[in-house]
């Protein structure tokens, strides 16, 4: 979209200040343009990234295709950074860009996406948990024309495969998505990532949100091994913000194009049971010549309730209408750029 390639020429100028937003080396002395570009998130790898490096060189030297690493340091307290530095001088395919303070996964592959030129993503970790020689085969799928996004199926022992067991279930329920690890390293068309929204930790529901933006999605398997070196950075604090963040994903796809769907219905069902209750209680009071408080009461709660309830849907339904004209403006604006640009090539 204009505000994305808008942001990546803003974002991509060297800064020097100290409230710049990260730092870049500038572009890899490569020759011509990359068609993969694989986007690694770092936090604290410094003892990971010059074996990685090592693999990956090893890995693309008799590929077909260009490829480039965008290591997103990602606030580290390490020599991850100083180290990437070292690398960047000894690989022309690595770029390494860097966050002053901890950001997250999905604010690092923002990043690593506005600083990226090829034409297919890739998502790897830095800690050797996947071997870069695997990722030709994850990217196979995609250069051939065959699916939009691939994900890859952890094969090998995992200490939270219970854990990961459940989500992948509760996913799979909850968005039908017919993969078996939906939380795994992917390679994706960058068409996809320009349609994510930019929101922390939504990385992990790339692949349902691209499913439900029309994006074939397919997967392959993909050992995992043990970590080299370091600590894993998941935590048992992270499982109720990843359910919390199932529960707004599912809402998002389900409900924010349309919210009155949800809110208007809930508001009739409730002013409905109201009026219905309401009846009951004048019948009551005047045939049997019995008053019952607590039936007004569940009157007012009902219609209440129910009246903020389609209140707030209508409320959703023109933020919504909103949020829709402002994004067809944006591809509008985009397309005629993309015209002019090609009318100028032909003159």
């Amino acid at each position: 979209p204009f505000g994305a390639d808008a942001e990546a020429r803003m974002t991509s100028v060297p800064q020097t200040d100290a409230g710049q937003r990260f730092k870049g080396t500038g572009l890899p002395s490569m020759s011509g343009r990359p068609e993969i570009s694989i986007l690694v998130p770092a936090k604290d790898e410094a003892e990971n990234l010059p074996l990685f490096m090592e693999q990956a060189s090893a890995a693309f030297a008799s590929a077909p295709q260009r490829y480039e690493i965008i290591v997103i340091d990602d606030g580290s307290v390490d020599d991850s950074w100083s180290v990437l530095q070292r690398l960047a001088a000894q690989y022309p395919f690595l770029r390494p860009v860097r966050h002053g303070v901890r950001r997250g996964i999905a604010d690092a592959l923002r990043t690593g996406y506005l600083h990226s030129r090829g034409s297919v993503l890739v998502f790897y970790p830095a800690d050797l948990q996947y071997k870069p020689e695997d990722i030709p085969r994850l990217v196979a799928p995609i250069l051939e024309g065959r699916s939009d996004i691939v994900t890859g199926y952890k094969e090998g022992k995992y200490e939270k495969a219970f854990v990961s067991g459940i989500y992948n279930r509760l996913s799979r329920s909850l968005f039908k998505v017919n993969v078996r690890d939906l939380n795994s390293v992917k390679a994706y068309r960058r068409e996809v990532m320009d349609a994510l929204p930019n929101r922390p930790d939504w990385h992990r529901y790339m692949v349902v949100m691209a499913a439900a933006d029309g994006f074939s999605v397919s997967e392959v398997k993909v050992p995992l091994y043990p970590r080299n070196a370091g600590q894993s950075k998941f935590g048992i604090g992270r499982i109720p913000v990843g359910v919390l963040d199932m529960l707004a994903v599912w809402f998002e796809l389900r409900f924010a194009r349309k919210p009155l769907l949800l809110f208007g219905l809930l508001g009739a069902a409730l002013f409905i049971i109201g009026v219905i209750v309401g009846i009951v209680a004048i019948l009551w009071r005047v045939i049997g010549g019995v008053g019952f408080r607590p039936l007004v009461n569940l009157v007012e709660t009902c219609v209440t309730v129910g009246s903020v309830f389609f209140a707030t849907g209508l409320l959703g339904e023109m933020i919504a209408a909103q949020r829709a004209y402002e994004m067809n403006s944006k591809v509008i604006q985009a397309a005629d750029e993309m015209y002019a640009t090609i009318a100028k090539g032909v003159r």
